[in-house]
């Protein structure tokens, strides 16, 4: 379909995509391939949201086969999929099919609302949460100590994924009494 308007400046040929042309198409979000990049950092807010954009950046990365060692949905995903009250599959499919805009308002409508109050609450508990028990702790010192053993500062998952991928963590100061 081609547009010849009186006094345009010779673009008539030009294709023009209308609602009839885009009928059945929808715009795929890009998909970062987690084999060559890590996906963005759980400290990310998205929608007032602590580890969203990364929990989105996995399960597209899943979806479209380039997630390599990264798990979607991790036991830090399947809290805040819990959290929003939806379903694994479901987030994944809006996350294949929406840009990161289009997912909040698809959590609007899909997810359960959560007042101010309780998002800054689980934004705490996701920043604060760490090891629950002796072979979690175990795994995650050896992991630690892999990377750094002289971060012995780092107690939380959110820190370690931080280390893990090369960004900063700023060095814990001990508590004054």
């Amino acid at each position: 379909m081609s547009f010849n308007i009186p006094g345009s400046t010779g673009m008539g040929d030009a294709k023009v995509k209308t609602p009839d042309t885009l009928a059945g198409q929808m715009q795929r979000p890009g998909v970062k391939d987690l084999t060559e990049h890590f996906p963005r950092s759980s400290r990310e807010m998205l929608g007032g949201l602590l580890h969203l954009a990364r929990m989105i950046d996995k399960a597209r990365a899943r979806e479209a086969g380039v997630n390599g060692t990264y798990i979607y949905a991790c036991p830090l995903d399947k809290s805040l999929l819990s959290f929003l009250e939806v379903e694994e599959q479901d987030f994944a499919y809006a996350a294949k099919t929406r840009s990161d805009d289009l997912i909040l308002e698809w959590l609007a409508v899909h997810g359960r609302h959560r007042s101010k109050k309780q998002i800054d609450l689980w934004n705490k508990q996701l920043l604060e949460r760490g090891p629950d028990d002796d072979a979690k702790w175990t795994y995650f010192n050896k992991t630690r100590n892999a990377i750094d053993p002289t971060r012995t500062d780092i107690v939380t998952w959110v820190d370690l994924l931080d280390l893990e991928e090369g960004r900063e963590v700023p060095r814990a100061t001990p508590a004054q009494d």
